[in-house]
Order: structure tokens, then C-alpha cells, then sequence
């Protein structure tokens, strides 16, 4: 059976909101969170972005649901050996009920130090040699490793994870989808796309999870809930590669001019009926999906958390 949790968004809210929906979210009913890895939010608007690994310490002390980062890119801004000894120490924290899901990234989050911002061939080639690199580390051994993107130089995790850390890649195309296969104990995808499923599952993917994520506005006043959306969240409608190249939040501003009032309504579930709300969730388990998280967007959360307890989740699980 498919599993509801919370996406907690670091881009939109402040550590204490973020603390404080993931507490909500328990006492609704939802069973796992995950969180986002950004250093910058998409734009101005959102004005968030606390750092992932100090959230999940905090997380690890408020719930005790379990937490997938959604996702972390492991291959330039943080070196995979150090990416390595957080994701172990988020597991000893959470009692092992952590998981890393990686990705290769975006421009937005990895350009701070200067580096080149590769193609997504290298990016996907960095991404495989990292998450080697991290199982090594995880296993608790000294790792010397020189590779073509990446050097380790007598390294032990003295903390080491507790238990099994899953690594769970995230991929928005097919050579993603095959790469995750390959790599990864999961797959993480955001829309419930059956070709890219297929795609996991004949690249070496067949019984592992599949993971989803989307956001939603709930929200009394329909109309009010799309002008949320409009404002916080154009970027979610923006196509192709965009997302991954563009370096700035104001770039993510100038692009989102493209994205209308009227593009948000056709493609983001927003108000207060709860069929709506179910129906767009269970297109991820009617997908194939194992775990679906769900985000609101804007400030209404209260009533997202009592709507969810009282109607959508109860539907989704009955």
C-alpha cells in the first residue's frame, strides 16, 4: 500500500514553521516527511533556506517519523565524504530511519563556490561516482579513493549509520530513470509517470520503491489559493532544463514571467474539495508509486493539516 507523507520545504518556510508542520503532520496521520536540500530558494518570494542538515537534527528531536531528503545533490557544493558523514549522522540520529535521496542537481544551489556547471552527462557521472563513494564511507572502513571527479584521502566514518542507509536517486528522464536503476535503492520522481517508472524497474529498479512528490494549495477561496501558487510557486511550471541551469533566483523571477494565472489553475490542485485533493494523490498510486509526499504551499496550514486528517488521508488509506 502507498504511504502519505509531508514535504517539508525549506525554500518557503523558517526552521520553527518547518518544526512545527512537521509536528503537525504526525498528529494528522501522515507517516514519513521529507525535506528539501537548497541553499537558495526559487525566488524572492519564497525567502527561505535553512540548511538541511542542521533541519534534520532538529527533526530527529520532534518526531519520530521517519526523513527523506528530497533531494540532496552530493557532487559539488558538499564533497561526497562529507555529504557522507551527514547522511550518517542524520541515521544515528533518526534510530535509522533516515534516507538520502540524491540528484545531480541544480545551478540554482551549486554554483556558490564558482565551479563549472557541467552537462547532465557529466553531472550523471559525478552523481554514480558520489554515491560509491558514500556507500564505501557508510560501510564504516577507511576509504582511499582517486577517481576521475572525486579524491578521498584516507577517510573513516567513526560515526557510521545506523544500519542499512538507503540512496535513493532522483530523475526527471529517462537516462535518470536508468541511472537509478542502476545505482540506486530507490527511485525519486515528481510526477506519476508510468514510462518513467517502467524505465526504473527494466534498468535493475524492479522491487525497489518509488518515490513522488507535489505540492498543493488548500485553501477556502479557490481563487485566493491560485494566487498563492502564482506568487510562491511559478517555477513548478517552468519546462525542460530550465530548472537546472538557471543560476539565480532572479533568473527563476525572469523565466516565471512566462508562467500565467491560468497555467497554475490547469495544473496545480487548489481549494478545499477533498476529492480533488484525493484524486491528484491516488494518481501516484495508481501509478506504482510506494511513498507519495505532499506539500502547501502558502501560509494556511492549519486547515491543510485538519482537511487531510479528517477527509483526504482516511480516503487515500481506506
Amino acid at each position: 500500500m502507498t504511504e502519505y507523507g509531508y514535504f517539508l520545504s525549506c525554500e518557503e518556510f523558517t526552521p520553527g514553521e518547518l518544526l512545527d508542520q512537521a509536528r503537525r503532520a504526525e498528529e494528522a496521520g501522515f507517516t514519513r516527511l521529507a525535506i528539501s536540500d537548497h541553499y537558495h530558494p526559487w525566488n524572492e518570494a519564497q525567502g527561505s533556506s535553512p540548511f538541511v542538515w542542521s533541519m534534520i537534527g532538529a527533526l530527529s528531536q520532534a518526531t519520530a517519523l521517519p526523513v527523506t531528503t528530497l533531494v540532496t545533490c552530493p557532487t559539488v557544493r558538499l564533497h561526497p565524504a562529507v555529504t557522507a558523514q551527514a547522511a550518517a549522522t542524520s541515521s544515528v540520529l533518526l534510530g535509522g530511519r533516515f534516507v538520502l535521496g540524491v540528484g545531480t542537481g541544480e545551478a540554482l544551489n551549486e554554483h556558490i563556490h564558482g565551479d563549472h556547471w557541467p552537462p547532465f552527462d557529466e553531472r550523471a557521472a559525478m552523481l554514480e561516482e558520489a554515491v560509491a563513494v558514500m556507500r564505501d564511507l557508510f560501510a564504516g572502513r577507511l576509504v582511499n579513493h582517486h577517481g576521475r571527479h572525486y579524491t578521498v584521502d584516507n577517510a573513516r566514518l567513526y560515526t557510521p549509520p545506523a544500519g542499512p542507509l538507503p540512496v535513493y536517486v532522483s530523475g526527471f528522464g529517462p537516462n535518470a530513470a536508468e541511472l537509478a536503476g542502476r545505482i540506486g535503492d530507490g527511485f525519486v520522481t515528481m510526477t506519476p509517470d508510468t514510462d518513467l517508472v517502467r524505465a526504473f524497474h527494466r534498468s535493475g529498479g524492479q522491487g525497489k520503491p518509488v518515490i513522488g512528490g507535489l505540492k498543493v494549495c488548500w485553501n477556502a477561496d479557490r481563487e485566493k489559493a491560485i494566487d498563492t501558487v502564482h506568487r510562491l510557486w511559478p517555477t513548478e511550471l517552468l519546462p525542460g532544463e530550465l530548472a537546472q541551469i538557471l543560476p539565480t533566483p532572479a533568473h527563476f523571477e525572469q523565466a516565471s514571467e512566462l508562467v500565467t494565472r491560468e497555467m497554475v489553475a490547469g495544473s496545480v490542485t487548489c481549494g478545499n474539495d477533498p476529492d480533488q485533493h484525493i484524486q491528484t494523490a491516488r494518481a501516484y498510486s495508481e501509478a506504482g508509486f510506494d511513498e507519495v509526499y505532499i506539500g502547501q504551499i502558502g501560509a494556511d496550514q492549519e486547515a491543510f493539516f485538519d482537511a487531510y486528517r479528517q477527509d483526504v488521508l482516511p480516503a487515500l488509506l481506506g
